[in-house]
């Protein structure tokens, strides 16, 4: 969780588990699957075959990768589709190939990638799933890594809901020449290297261990807790007796507040945990990080989307 600001130390909870210790089961109604998405299918028919694959009544990936594009995809099993929405908030790495429609010098390609970097006018590609509007985004990082004649290997850094296609569209243009994407894949995804996806075969081998020789390992090794969706946002943890009460909708009170990260800002996302780093909610901070250490009541957040089962805590509220 890094640094946090400690309000008061709780005692040891008796309640709940922490999440890498859930039974499988749960894990399976709880979980991350993340992907190595191949060419081909849609992130839609990639997520259904998950769920298909094990037994789920649901689940659904965190930003969409067109059937040509590879790479991470994040898949959340069941009731962590809940917390889908955190991932919108986490910014993305690419590769890609941009292809040139004429020849153009090494140095002003490089002169020009540089001047992309920043915010960006960006309008959805035809083929795209949302409306064409003209839109902003940001570039962090953009980088030539290889040159071969007219094709270009690149790496990105972005804010979620980047088109890669539009940019390799925009720098052709801006070069005079034309240009599009021919190749890319997804090498991050918020907290989620391409180094922890895997493959749907692993998956389907690590379920099939477990249910014909009870060998939970592999799925333990491929599917991470829901709170891996949340490792990128500021946290709150909160009291044992506030958790029951913000699964029932209740926003959380200041006096429930136990720790929380610095820098928090008023209407940012954040994670209101366990102690024991157990997901509760997403909310929306209505103080900031220095607003709560001070204040003694009030509302420190405002409850977005509740992630735990009501009565995993007792009711230890009025």
């Amino acid at each position: 969780m890094g640094e946090m600001i400690v309000l008061h130390e709780p005692p040891e909870s008796r309640h709940g588990r922490r999440p890498e210790e859930r039974a499988i089961e749960q894990l399976l109604h709880f979980g991350v699957f993340v992907a190595d998405k191949p060419q081909g299918p849609s992130s839609h028919q990639v997520s259904a075959w998950v769920r298909d694959l094990l037994g789920l009544p649901r689940a659904g990936h965190a930003g969409t990768l067109d059937p040509r594009v590879t790479g991470v995809l994040p898949i959340a099993l069941d009731n962590a589709t809940r917390a889908v929405d955190a991932m919108l908030e986490g910014d993305k790495e690419y590769v890609g190939v941009l292809q040139l429609h004429q020849d153009v010098d090494e140095a002003r390609i490089r002169s020009m990638l540089e001047r992309f970097t920043g915010e960006v006018w960006q309008t959805p590609p035809v083929r795209s799933a949302v409306k064409r509007e003209l839109r902003t985004r940001w570039i962090y990082e953009i980088e030539p890594l290889e040159f071969d004649g007219r094709l270009v290997l690149f790496r990105t850094r972005c804010e979620s809901g980047t088109y890669i296609r539009t940019l390799c569209n925009d720098v052709g243009e801006a070069l005079g020449v034309g240009g599009h994407m021919l190749d890319l894949r997804r090498t991050r995804t918020a907290t989620f290297p391409e180094a922890q996806a895997h493959s749907l075969l692993d998956l389907k081998d690590a379920h099939v261990a477990w249910k014909d020789e009870g060998d939970e390992s592999g799925l333990r090794h491929v599917i991470q807790p829901m709170e891996s969706l949340l490792r990128h946002l500021p946290q709150i943890v909160v009291k044992d007796t506030a958790v029951d009460a913000i699964c029932h909708g209740s926003n959380l009170a200041v006096p429930g507040v136990t720790k929380l990260s610095p820098g928090i800002k008023r209407g940012g996302l954040v994670a209101v945990v366990t102690g024991k780093g157990e997901g509760v909610a997403l909310a929306n901070a209505s103080m900031t990080s220095d607003e709560i250490v001070i204040a003694k009541s009030g509302i420190a957040a405002d409850s977005k989307r509740v992630l735990m089962e009501p009565g995993t805590y007792p009711k230890l509220w009025k």
